[in-house]
């Protein structure tokens, strides 16, 4: 057991601290920028702060890792809108993108989501790492007002947005998956070989029941979850199209998943 957390341990490295680099360069269509980094995971998420005057700054763009040169030791970073403050009070500027404006990376990596099917393996990992966990409780609760029994991709977004949470762990047939709240892109695959029984769909929570909209009794996204990984896995194949590893696990599950194989995009 030891082993198992000491791999899960090695996992959570990438929560070790926010990262800020300067924008070296703005590709021509202004939707990628350039940094220099040591190291870093594909996938991170942060957003761009312009300084205005001094001690006063202002957010411009949300990044992902979209790619990154170990022999250039350049990531490229593709920008989109920031939303994670939406308030028609608050006063906006028509400041654009500089080179030399930072990159704010990692953000909220000191706080954690666990998605886990039981009790046991909750608490199991829970206890065996230091950071600072967001009782699942408190997502069953969104879920719950939204109408959704199974959690979508936006229901992710709003919890992880309100709640300040940079890290979603998800607990998945003897695997723990690190992902970066925003981009849901794969960070590290940990091996953590749990007893997976007594499961609590959609997730282990002390919610007994996560109501259900009434346009989720003709099926689609709200509708009830009844098996415990396989939406998950459609969650992490949609979002990590281009990630081998998964695909190699996918592969391995047989006739159950087999239908997912086709949403990757790469060659064999």
């Amino acid at each position: 057991m030891k082993k198992i957390f000491l791999m899960f341990i090695v996992a959570l490295q990438v929560s070790a601290g926010i990262i800020t680099l300067p924008i070296k360069a703005i590709d021509k269509d202004e939707s990628t920028v350039t940094i220099e980094v040591d190291k870093i995971d594909v996938g991170m998420s942060g957003f761009i702060i312009h300084q205005i005057a001094p001690n006063h700054n202002s957010i411009l763009k949300n990044i992902v890792v979209t790619a990154y040169d170990p022999v250039s030791k350049k990531a490229t970073l593709f920008m989109s809108d920031y939303d994670a403050l939406q308030n028609n009070a608050l006063p906006k500027g028509e400041w654009e993108v500089k080179v030399g404006d930072s990159a704010i990376l990692a953000f909220g990596y000191d706080r954690a989501l666990l998605i886990a099917p039981s009790e046991e393996i909750f608490y199991r990992l829970t206890k065996s790492v230091k950071i600072q966990w967001i009782h699942p409780d408190i997502f069953a609760t969104i879920l719950s007002f939204r109408g959704h029994p199974t959690p979508q991709k936006e229901d992710f977004d709003v919890f992880t947005t309100a709640a300040s949470v940079g890290l979603i762990f998800l607990y998945l047939d003897n695997k723990v998956y690190t992902l970066d709240a925003k981009s849901f892109m794969i960070l590290n695959i940990a091996e953590a070989p749990l007893v997976q029984d007594n499961e609590v769909y959609p997730f282990y929570t002390r919610v007994e029941k996560i109501d259900q909209a009434w346009w989720g009794w003709f099926g689609g996204a709200s509708s009830v979850m009844s098996d415990y990984a396989p939406h998950y896995y459609e969650l992490l194949v949609e979002h990590n199209a281009k990630n081998k590893a998964l695909y190699s696990i996918v592969k391995q599950q047989g006739e159950k998943l087999h239908h997912l194989l086709n949403d990757f995009d790469f060659e064999e």
